[in-house]
């Protein structure tokens, strides 16, 4: 939801202050950098993202770690255990946080917390792609660490919480 919020902020010299300003609650979220440490690959996802098509991205696509939306009561854990699977098809049982951060506190509430996991071949159990009933249409790329941090550098990644991870 979209709300403007009107409110008095003291200025640094110590007079008051009102502004407006717009906050756009998108909820919060998740996401991980699945790793193989075996094979020094990396799992990413690929799929549209109309935001960035409205921004100049002639595809629309997006390459980015695995994320979701927190359901209502659910732990970001939780969360991040089913968007893996979900989305890559990997059944992970453990995911360890490394951080948290705003993804944009200019205008949004969202809070992204951020978590790294180990995979191996042997975890895939489903095709992955996402949920159907949602419209998602998920491609999943198995990388070289290497060639993500690389898709970087060119341009091929562009998304704040991939790059945050890989880095």
């Amino acid at each position: 939801t979209l709300k403007k919020y009107t409110f008095d902020i003291q200025k640094g010299n110590g007079e008051w202050e009102t502004q407006e300003r717009e906050v756009f609650n998108h909820g919060n979220a998740a996401t991980v950098l699945l790793y193989n440490p075996d094979e020094k690959t990396v799992l990413l996802t690929k799929q549209f993202r109309i935001a960035t098509y409205v921004n100049g991205n002639g595809s629309g696509m997006l390459v980015e770690t695995p994320a979701g939306l927190l359901e209502e009561g659910e732990a970001p854990e939780k969360t991040m255990l089913r968007e893996i699977k979900e989305e890559t098809g990997y059944e992970v049982t453990e995911v360890q946080k490394v951080y948290e951060a705003y993804s944009s506190a200019g205008a949004f509430t969202e809070l992204i917390h951020f978590y790294v996991a180990p995979y191996s071949k042997q975890q895939k159990v489903t095709k992955g792609g996402g949920l159907e009933e949602e419209g998602e249409e998920i491609g999943v790329m198995e990388v070289p660490f290497e060639k993500a941090f690389s898709m970087i550098e060119s341009g091929e990644i562009k998304d704040a919480k991939t790059i945050l991870l890989l880095l």
